[in-house]
């Protein structure tokens, strides 16, 4: 398996019970993605439905924090005793000219390198690791970032938020609550209507009092090292700026599931893949996860995408010769 991120350990868990013999090679850490989110993120799923191999996910609130889901599923792992290569990047399985399965050439951080043979692969790699760019003059800059951890190293900065969902959404008012002076600019004429019901009123609130200032049908047009050029219904304005957040979401790596032979449709982005079994049109090779969504990201979040470890397996067991 490629991947362990929550619905890598899914399939791994699932593996783990059925007798299999695997490995789960990640790039990162585990469930490096979620340990790269914001530090004081909740989740929207509840705990509940973030539950992997039965495991009870127990959380203080409903909704729980990043804190308790890294927790959560390194313990998992822990119980399961499931077999993690951890920073070891893996590239495009090959598949064996005799048809037995693959060749999955990793790389390890020390630059070692090894080369591993497995009969199936499971591709469960996510899409957080490539963000949606702005495709602007000065995107390049060290102020920008396409990621938000925390907001301290913003305070009395005069900072630029780009998106209209829950990421700019809570960004911008975590650094607002922290002493940054936050301006939102948004493609759209509102905020999304996903933004999360319990922030939405809050958002609503600061925006109403003018203590975050929100530009709407606007988009930026360049960034510099001292201002930003934005494009608005009003004309062509140019604002002092220190920083530029651009939370405008994901999308997935196509590299390797093009690379190993899975077609990918052009229009949404997905890999061709059975949906009873998670199979792609290679035999062998899987998918899992937000990965399966193609340009949809929003489709599949770990609450379904967990729910696809089950079918993997089940597969894996027929193509080993080992009927469920």
């Amino acid at each position: 398996m490629i991947g362990a991120g929550p619905c890598g350990l899914a399939v791994g868990v699932e593996a783990r019970r059925a007798g299999l013999s695997f490995l789960i090679v990640e790039k990162g850490a585990l469930t490096d993605a979620l340990v790269r989110f914001p530090r004081q993120m909740t989740f929207f799923s509840t705990a509940d439905l973030l539950e992997i191999g039965g495991y009870p996910f127990v959380s203080a609130r409903p909704r729980p924090t990043r804190q308790e889901a890294l927790e959560y599923y390194r313990l998992v792992a822990e119980r399961e005793r499931l077999p993690l290569r951890l920073y070891e990047r893996a590239e495009a399985p090959r598949r064996l000219e005799d048809g037995s399965g693959f060749l999955v050439p990793t790389e390890r951080r020390d630059g070692r390198r090894d080369r591993i043979r497995a009969r199936c692969v499971v591709l469960a790699t996510g899409y957080f690791d490539h963000p949606n760019r702005l495709g602007v003059p000065g995107e390049e800059l060290d102020k920008v970032s396409h990621y938000y951890d925390e907001p301290y190293r913003y305070v009395g900065q005069r900072v630029l938020v780009v998106g209209g969902r829950n990421s700019a959404v809570e960004a911008a008012m975590e650094l607002e609550r922290h002493g940054a002076q936050v301006t939102l600019v948004h493609r759209g004429p509102e905020l999304s209507e996903k933004v999360k019901p319990w922030v939405r009123p809050e958002m609503e609130s600061l925006l109403a009092k003018g203590r975050i200032r929100a530009l709407w049908r606007s988009r930026v047009r360049a960034i510099r090292t001292d201002e930003v050029e934005l494009e608005t219904p009003e004309g062509v304005r140019t604002l002092a700026n220190d920083f530029v957040l651009a939370m405008t979401g994901y999308r997935p790596d196509h590299r390797l599931l093009e690379e190993a032979g899975v077609r990918i449709d052009p229009a949404s982005g997905a890999p061709l893949y059975d949906p009873a079994t998670m199979e792609t049109n290679v035999p062998g090779l899987f998918v899992a996860g937000v990965l399966a969504a193609g340009n949809e990201a929003n489709a599949i979040f770990i609450e379904n995408g967990r729910l696809h470890a089950q079918p993997i397996v089940r597969r894996v067991q027929e193509i080993l010769g080992r009927a469920c």
